[in-house]
């Protein structure tokens, strides 16, 4: 099975809301590899990669619920790309 990653990009009430930290416990969950981060235009952008195709739509499901205090908008695929083959999910600051 081959490396799938994705670029994606969550709008709505995604920041000060604990949506990275839930993201990023979720991502574990899964087994899944990338990153979290907050953007400054008020948006969360994720990097997620894994050779378990079931895995990433689990999770990008889930991405459209969120944290609990969340209020999500939108979820944009911005694109699919070359694994980076990154060591684990992380938040990055």
């Amino acid at each position: 099975m081959t490396c799938k990653h994705y670029k994606i990009k969550v709008e709505g009430k995604v920041q000060g809301v604990w949506f990275r930290k839930y993201t990023n416990d979720k991502a574990q969950s899964l087994n899944l590899y990338g990153f979290v981060r907050n953007e400054p235009d008020g948006s969360v952008y994720i990097e997620v990669e894994s050779d378990q195709e079931d895995k990433l739509k689990e999770f990008i499901q889930w991405l459209y619920q969120g944290s609990p205090l969340s209020k999500v908008e939108k979820v944009k695929i911005l694109r699919e790309g070359p694994c980076q083959n990154f060591e684990g999910f992380e938040i990055q600051r």
